[in-house]
C-alpha cells in the first residue's frame, strides 16, 4: 500500500514537472497584452508584422545592423529565450558584454525602465505565437 501511495505521489509530481521541461516557458502567457506591448514598443523598429527592417543582414554606416525580423524568416527563433529576454531588458550592448562579446555594436536599446519583466516575457510569447508550429517546436527543442 505504501508503494502504491509513493507511486501516486511520484506520478503527480512527474506530470506537474514534465510540462515545464517538455513545454516552453513562453506557453500560457498573455499574448494579447504581449501583442499590444510589441506594437507600442517594438513595431517601430521590428515592423508591425514582425518583418524587420529592410536589408537587416547588412551593416549600416554606424556599424549596427538594422532591426531583424521576428517572424519565421528571421533568426529570433534560433536564440535561447533567456538570451532574448536579456537582450530586450538590458539592451544589446549590455547583454552582449555580459556574454563576453565586446567586438559587436548593437543598436538594440534597453527596455528595463520601460517594460516590466512580465511585459517582456509577454512580448516574447506573442512573437513565438506567430511562428508556424514546426518552428515553435524546433525552438522548444533547442531551448
Amino acid at each position: 500500500m505504501k508503494y502504491k501511495k509513493n507511486l501516486q505521489i511520484l506520478l503527480i509530481i512527474f506530470f506537474q514537472v514534465v510540462p515545464a521541461f517538455a513545454g516552453h516557458e513562453l506557453i500560457n502567457l498573455d499574448i494579447v497584452k504581449g501583442k499590444e506591448n510589441y506594437q507600442s514598443q517594438c513595431a517601430s523598429c521590428h515592423g508591425v508584422n514582425l518583418e524587420g527592417q529592410p536589408n537587416w543582414r547588412n551593416f549600416k554606416e554606424d556599424g549596427t545592423l538594422p532591426a531583424p525580423p521576428h517572424d519565421e524568416n528571421g533568426h529570433t527563433w534560433h536564440h535561447d529565450t533567456g538570451v532574448l529576454f536579456d537582450y530586450t531588458k538590458l539592451g544589446g550592448q549590455l547583454a552582449l558584454k555580459a556574454a563576453g562579446v565586446t567586438d559587436y555594436n548593437s543598436g538594440m536599446p534597453a527596455f528595463n525602465e520601460i517594460l516590466t519583466d512580465d511585459e517582456i516575457w509577454g512580448i516574447l510569447a506573442f512573437i513565438r505565437s506567430t511562428w508556424p508550429l514546426r518552428i515553435q517546436e524546433a525552438h522548444a527543442k533547442r531551448h
